[in-house]
């Protein structure tokens, strides 16, 4: 499915990117764009935070000033037709709710626009990626998100500490989103990549090999790519699964440019 829907015309669908900039090329911003253009969309991208990071640590995340994050925005759907939005880091609770006022405006227009929101809250060694709460700053965006992608950590602190992955899903389910994508495999024995979706009446079950070694940006990637088909066209389901195994081939060709984590290998399939 990966650069088949958007390209034929002429004319490629867009996706609003909201996400943070990372220097190392791995995450964020640099990720979203490698993956969404991957599938055959065009990424629109409105920068939230600017971070100091390497591909293994986040050192320090700079907040866009609000205003100048909504400004980014509005130049953008005054003029270009929005057809999917994907949300990163968002670094503050002022800038999560400007995101939720524009996907508000937006849907006035297009009430069936989806919004894959990948709610990070820290990366993975732990450093942090939002200034205060990040799960208070992150709740506007639960209620109007389509899909939420966390995985195991992120669905349990967004639900309050509950263990249990279906009682987790059911309670974001319950805040407004209509699909939640709880993924698996960061336990360090975990030799299988569990990723489970639940809906209000349907689900599915996914399993990949667990890749050795650490990646930089994979969720970026999996939920952009999620993105960009659904901007093409695809159903739910359907960019779940693709966006899942093109993500999984990007892992499988990812590179390395100094020690830790590596880079996963965007291009088109």
């Amino acid at each position: 499915m990966s650069g088949g829907q958007g390209s034929s015309t002429g004319k490629r669908p867009c996706v609003l990117v909201f996400a943070g900039a990372d220097p190392s090329g791995g995450a964020g911003i640099q990720a979203d764009i490698q993956a969404i253009v991957a599938q055959g969309a065009h990424p629109l991208t409105v920068i939230t935070a600017l971070t100091v990071q390497d591909n293994d640590r986040v050192f320090a995340v700079h907040p866009v000033a609000t205003e100048l994050m909504r400004q980014q925005a509005l130049a953008l759907i005054e003029k270009i037709d929005i057809a999917a939005i994907k949300i990163g880091i968002v670094a503050n609770r002022a800038n999560a709710e400007a995101i939720a006022e524009f996907i508000r405006i937006l849907r006035r227009q297009k009430p069936d626009l989806p919004v894959v929101f990948d709610p990070v809250l820290a990366s993975g060694h732990g450093d942090a990626l939002a200034v205060g709460d990040v799960v208070q700053a992150l709740a506007p965006l639960i209620d109007v998100a389509t899909l939420i992608t966390p995985n195991l950590m992120e669905a349990a602190a967004l639900c309050r500490g509950e263990p249990d992955i279906e009682k987790q899903a059911a309670m974001l389910l319950e805040r407004g989103c209509g699909h939640v994508l709880i993924k698996g495999g960061h336990g360090p024995q975990d030799q299988q990549v569990q990723n489970r979706w639940f809906t209000h009446n349907n689900g599915r079950v996914w399993q990949w090999p667990r890749l050795p070694g650490g990646f930089h940006g994979s969720g970026c990637t999996l939920a952009s790519a999620i993105a960009g088909l659904l901007a093409c066209g695809a159903s739910m389901q359907d960019a779940i699964d693709h966006g899942q195994a093109y993500c999984q081939r990007a892992l499988d060709r990812a590179y390395s440019i100094a020690p830790g984590q590596k880079m996963p290998a965007r291009a088109p399939a």
